[in-house]
């Protein structure tokens, strides 16, 4: 398995991105891409069903392909997966699909990536329902502190939205979340990852090797990595 190394800047959540030196990125592939871990520039990678990319017909073959993939050492984690409701099929369809996704995740001992969009009621009744053994984290997170808090509160890790991530209104979210339960991201955006870096790392009052510090650490926790 590769692992980010100390003093790295760790991307959580990219499509499309290149690993370079003293950047880590945890590649996301989807089950509906003609991409594969061998074929793909990254450190780590990610594999599931896109909410966005799931249709009643074509939902058994993307989880042929996920549970075949995800078996693979380099995929370190499941998804992304998850519910919207502004894009895709039924919210039924998205359960089902969810729900088998998270066996998945709890077979295989690999943690759960999630996309959320206007379902957060959906994810906390799975969550509660299901009681996974495996962490799941909301990538681009981007909404208030007391939601944050509650989300933590239930087990959530956040991995925090690029864009907001860089607005000054995203400051305080930034100074209150708990430091041993967030990430970063660029999603695949054309904008570096040591500019958010250095945006929350200012936020927090630290500065950026403290924050490089404190992510590395939750990587490994994350991903029950020991030394």
């Amino acid at each position: 398995m590769n692992i980010p190394q100390p003093g790295d800047y760790i991307d959580i959540h990219v499509h499309g991105g290149k690993s370079s030196d003293g950047i880590f990125i945890l590649e996301t592939l989807m089950a509906h891409e003609d991409r594969l871990p061998e074929e793909t520039q990254g450190a780590a990678f990610t594999y599931g069903i896109h909410p966005w990319f799931l249709t009643k017909e074509n939902s058994k073959r993307q989880l042929e392909l996920v549970k075949e993939i995800t078996a693979e050492p380099g995929i370190v984690a499941i998804g992304e997966a998850g519910f919207d409701k502004l894009k895709g099929p039924s919210i039924e369809l998205q359960s089902e699909i969810f729900n088998e996704q998270v066996k998945i995740s709890e077979e295989l001992h690999k943690p759960l990536i999630i996309h959320c969009v206007r379902a957060w009621d959906e994810v906390l009744d799975a969550a509660k329902k299901l009681k996974p053994k495996m962490p799941w984290m909301i990538h681009g997170y981007r909404g208030k502190i007391r939601q944050a808090e509650q989300l933590i509160s239930k087990g959530f890790w956040l991995s925090v939205w690029f864009d907001f991530a860089l607005r000054p209104e995203s400051s305080e979210l930034m100074k209150d979340i708990p430091a041993d339960r967030f990430f970063l991201e660029t999603d695949g955006a054309d904008v570096s990852i040591k500019s958010i870096y250095e945006k929350v790392a200012a936020d927090k009052g630290i500065v950026v090797d403290e924050l490089k510090a404190l992510l590395f650490s939750n990587y490994m926790k994350f991903f029950g990595i020991t030394d």
